[in-house]
């Protein structure tokens, strides 16, 4: 990966290796030699040469800038509306349950604002605007307390395995009493 630290190029910079391209393109038209295009723009051979293979295939607008690498983010004012549809609950947007996990905020977002993010990247979103994982309030009316209170005596010792005797012992693999 390039830019590990999730950085990248600006828009200034987009748009200023793009204007070299593009000057790069108008010197292929003059026939212009690529090493003397590199010296010029400062840049290398091999991205002159990258540059003229591609000019050569589709023309000027392959020098083109693509746009940012990442997907893109929703607003200051998309996430406010983001948060005025999440208000409105799952059921004004078709589930039965009234829970929001990331899939269904995920959908939204793709609904709402036509753009695609990942799980992760909306867990971020929402961590960054100050939103957090919640827990029911209050329990469940089905819980049975007499239930659990008999699984955690019978069935949990059985299920935990048993743990070593604390001793004090030696970390040498020739010691014959080392554990």
């Amino acid at each position: 990966m390039r830019y590990p630290q999730g950085g990248g190029l600006t828009a200034e910079r987009q748009l200023f290796r793009e204007e070299l391209r593009l000057k790069a393109a108008e010197r292929f038209v003059r026939g212009e030699a690529s090493s003397l295009i590199s010296r010029d723009l400062r840049v290398s051979v091999r991205s002159v040469q990258r540059w003229r293979r591609a000019w050569e295939e589709d023309g000027p607008r392959a020098l083109r800038s693509q746009g940012p690498a990442s997907l893109p983010r929703p607003s200051e004012k998309q996430f406010a509306q983001l948060e005025a549809e999440l208000a409105k609950g799952p059921a004004a947007h078709g589930w039965q349950d009234q829970r929001w996990p990331l899939s269904r905020i995920k959908t939204v977002i793709g609904r709402r604002f036509h753009l695609t993010c990942t799980l992760q990247g909306v867990r971020k979103l929402l961590v960054r605007n100050g939103w957090s994982c919640q827990v029911p309030a209050r329990r469940a009316l089905e819980r049975d307390d007499e239930a659990v209170a008999s699984w955690v005596k019978e069935t949990c010792p059985c299920a935990e395995d048993s743990r070593r005797p604390v001793e004090p012992g030696s970390s040498s693999r020739t010691k014959p009493a080392s554990p």
